[in-house]
């Protein structure tokens, strides 16, 4: 049977150049590409997100997954982490962001999902889309119009996330179904990359290089050389094959987003 979709990967991670320890986790692995940025301090960060990322491993090899099926591992892994905090583990607290690939009908999707203030992009002819929004105190100002995207990159609030996997955070992470397009270029990352390069920059270095493996090496080679202050991860997925249909839907469909408040998940990242 010919896949929904087939993706070519690329993945880098490097401590940084201030940090002792590197708190972030992911997966770059058909059909699951996502990052995990832990927090707590005391390697308490370090063991949520390798938590979450060993629940998500146990779908490599699948050629697609359901919502279904991503929930139950979020769910899973939620569970895991709040192990961890009655364990000795202080307050440990995780993000996760990232795409799975999907199918409707035989049609390829991504399906992605986000909690916390990670990031998932999607590179299409040229232009860059930031896929999922931070779950952020800043990002809240923003939408309330009291801060600009300017401002938040250098207000002292904007490492105080609102959602998170554990961290005392019950917050429902969001969901996103849009049809897949041959060449997309999915960017999944820490926000120990984009608190160093803007995205502007990120458009230009993912558009120039094209190997998804060194693409992903030369933005953590970037963020290192612009200060590399945090952990800094970055998966790389590109849609090589897509299976389609001539009339196949391909407007971005929202689906199942929580619009509950936000809560303080109580972590300054």
């Amino acid at each position: 049977m010919t896949p929904a979709m087939v993706v070519a990967t690329g993945s880098a991670t490097h401590t940084g150049l201030r940090r002792a320890l590197n708190e972030d986790s992911y997966l770059a692995d058909a059909p699951v590409f996502v990052v995990a940025d832990g927090m707590g301090g005391h390697e308490a960060g370090e063991r949520a997100s390798a938590t979450v990322i060993e629940e998500f491993s146990k779908y490599l090899g699948r050629s697609s997954l359901e919502l279904a099926e991503v929930r139950g591992a979020l769910e899973r892994a939620r569970n895991g982490v709040e192990h961890l905090s009655t364990t000795g583990n202080g307050r440990a607290g995780t993000t996760l962001s990232g795409v799975v690939v999907a199918s409707v009908d035989g049609i390829g999707y991504w399906l992605a999902i986000n909690i916390g203030d990670s990031r998932t992009y999607r590179l299409a002819d040229g232009e860059l889309e930031q896929i999922t929004v931070d779950h952020s105190v800043v990002q809240e100002l923003i939408e309330a119009g009291e801060l600009t995207a300017e401002t938040a990159a250098t207000d002292r609030r904007r490492n105080i996330i609102t959602r998170a996997i554990g961290a005392s955070s019950t917050g429902d992470a969001d969901y996103w179904m849009f049809p897949a397009e041959l060449g997309d270029r999915m960017m999944i990352c820490s926000d120990g990359l984009t608190s160093e390069l803007g995205d502007e920059r990120i458009r230009e270095i993912l558009s120039a290089v094209k190997d998804p493996q060194e693409a992903a090496d030369a933005l953590v080679a970037a963020a290192l050389l612009a200060g590399g202050r945090d952990n800094i991860t970055v998966v790389i997925a590109d849609a090589v094959h897509v299976a389609s249909r001539q009339g196949a839907p391909r407007a971005t469909d929202d689906m199942d987003v929580d619009t509950r408040p936000r809560e303080a998940a109580g972590g300054v990242r």
